[in-house]
C-alpha cells in the first residue's frame, strides 16, 4: 500500500566530487536551477553564496519546495537536500543530475517522507478527515 505524503525529501552526500565546481558560485548555481528544471519543477527564485576562502550554499525555491547545497571543496564534498511536492516533480532526477554535473564519485541518499497524510488526519483531532491532497498550490496573482 502506498502511503500517501504531501512530499519527497531526499538528503544526499556527495563525495569526491570536483573540487573547482564545488567552488565555483556561478556553475553551482547553474547546475542547481537546471536540476530544478530537469526534475520537472517551477523554480520561483535562487539565491546563493560564495564563501571566503571557498564554499558556496544556495537555494532554488521552487513552486514545489526547495533545492538547497552546501559545499565544502576542501574536501571535495556537498550536502544536498532535494524536497518536493506532488506527484509530477521527480526529486531523483535532480540528485541524478547533480550527481553527474558535480563529478560525484560517491554518493549516499536518504529519502524522508514528508507531510504523511494519515499522520496530519490523526493529529488534528478531527479537523480534517475528508482532507483532499493538493500538492501544488495555485498562482495567485497579487
Amino acid at each position: 500500500m502506498k502511503i500517501e505524503q504531501l512530499g519527497r525529501h531526499i538528503l544526499a552526500e556527495f563525495y569526491n566530487c570536483d573540487r573547482d565546481i564545488l567552488n565555483d558560485h556561478a556553475l553551482i548555481e547553474k547546475y542547481m536551477n537546471e536540476a530544478a528544471i530537469e526534475a520537472k519543477a517551477t523554480i520561483v527564485k535562487s539565491v546563493f553564496h560564495l564563501f571566503n576562502p571557498w564554499g558556496v550554499s544556495g537555494v532554488v525555491v521552487i513552486q514545489e519546495s526547495h533545492l538547497t547545497i552546501h559545499t565544502w571543496p576542501e574536501y571535495g564534498y556537498a550536502a544536498v537536500d532535494l524536497f518536493t511536492c506532488g506527484d509530477e516533480v521527480d526529486p531523483w532526477i535532480a540528485f541524478d543530475y547533480l550527481k553527474e554535473k558535480l563529478k560525484a564519485e560517491k554518493t549516499e541518499t536518504q529519502e524522508v517522507p514528508r507531510g504523511i497524510v494519515e499522520k496530519i488526519k490523526r493529529f488534528s483531532d478531527g479537523q480534517l478527515d475528508d482532507i483532499k491532497v493538493k500538492h501544488k498550490p495555485e498562482v495567485v496573482n497579487a
